[in-house]
């Protein structure tokens, strides 16, 4: 998601396939095409949304496998263009379109690959979020589990110790939990965080429709999760310009950009996109607790989110490539 965030992951030889031509539907296909995710999504019980990079390319983050993508450019020893920080990076269109499905009802769940968290700060409720690469943002407790928001980026990665402790004040007034905090980026051979993994790997099976939004889908097992819902009898749609992985099992692809498609799609739902107003913070969604996958709502699972103050103001899998086929994330 960022150059700077790339450099920071361990060398890795298979990036995966890189590069690729990109292909555009025309104008009537792509709105024949919109109208009929736009009914799919009318008819959907449970839609599940699975975000990659590109969904994050039109707020100056570059993508990964696409022409000018951080691992294409490194491929042809040159450096990718990056328009913006993490920390002043703003929701696309995209991000606000799929906080507003979720407000409307359409949106039971959220799963990205994404580091950047465009998601967490666009408003996007975290019992409704499966962010499974990490957020950049964001450092949990070893020792709890309680996770914290800051207002800048960690600056550590690989679920490394990032040199603060868990302030977390036990009942009756015992001493803090002190746990050490870690960072929440995974690096390539890192184990996907089990809360997260186990909640997607949830939802896509319980979903009718999942929608994949800007992603190769080459990552595993993250790419493989829209496999579950179709799996189960749902539908899969795919959104992106370049091939994917799993092209052949999509009862529909739009080739097309992101926003474009989101844009035309909530017109024909009858939804205004939100505008961004800053970073907010919604830990809880609210509602009806049984859309939820069963770890969002147990007693015994704590989504602890802190924003931090300004002083001036049972599955755990590898992050990997597919190396029996050469297909890379």
């Amino acid at each position: 998601m960022s150059v700077n965030y790339a450099a920071g992951l361990s060398p890795y030889a298979d990036k995966g396939i890189c590069g690729l031509p990109e292909v555009f539907d025309t104008p009537e296909e792509l709105k024949a095409k919109v109208e009929t995710l736009a009914q799919l999504i009318r008819d959907s019980q449970y839609m599940v949304v699975h975000s990659g990079a590109g969904i994050s390319t039109s707020a100056g983050i570059p993508d990964f496998r696409g022409p000018k993508g951080v691992w294409t450019m490194e491929e042809k020893g040159e450096t990718p263009h990056f328009d913006t920080t993490f920390e002043n990076a703003k929701p696309s269109l995209t991000h606000m379109a799929l906080l507003q499905l979720q407000r409307a009802g359409y949106l039971k769940y959220l799963i990205s690959q994404n580091v950047d968290g465009l998601h967490l700060r666009s408003g996007f409720p975290r019992d409704r979020l499966s962010e499974l690469h990490g957020n950049m943002f964001v450092e949990e407790c070893e020792k709890c589990g309680k996770q914290y928001v800051r207002d800048t980026v960690i600056g550590v990665m690989g679920l490394k110790p990032t040199g603060r402790y868990c302030e977390v004040t036990r009942s009756r007034g015992l001493r803090a939990c002190r746990g050490k905090l870690i960072s929440t980026i995974l690096d390539w051979e890192d184990s996907l965080p089990d809360r997260d993994l186990n909640r997607a790997d949830e939802a896509s099976r319980r979903a009718d429709l999942a929608l994949t939004l800007g992603t190769s889908l080459q990552i595993k097992p993250s790419g493989d999760l829209p496999l579950l819902t179709k799996r189960t009898g749902g539908k899969v749609v795919i959104v992106n310009l370049q091939p994917t992985k799993h092209d052949k099992h999509a009862h529909l692809h739009i080739h097309g950009y992101v926003d474009e498609v989101m844009c035309q799609l909530m017109k024909l739902l009858g939804l205004e996109i939100p505008e961004w107003v800053g970073p907010t913070l919604c830990e809880i969604s609210g509602g009806d607790a049984d859309i939820l996958p069963y770890g969002a709502w147990k007693k015994e699972v704590k989504i602890e989110l802190k924003i931090e103050e300004k002083k001036d103001l049972g599955l755990k899998k590898k992050r990997r490539t597919n190396d029996r086929n050469g297909r890379g994330y």
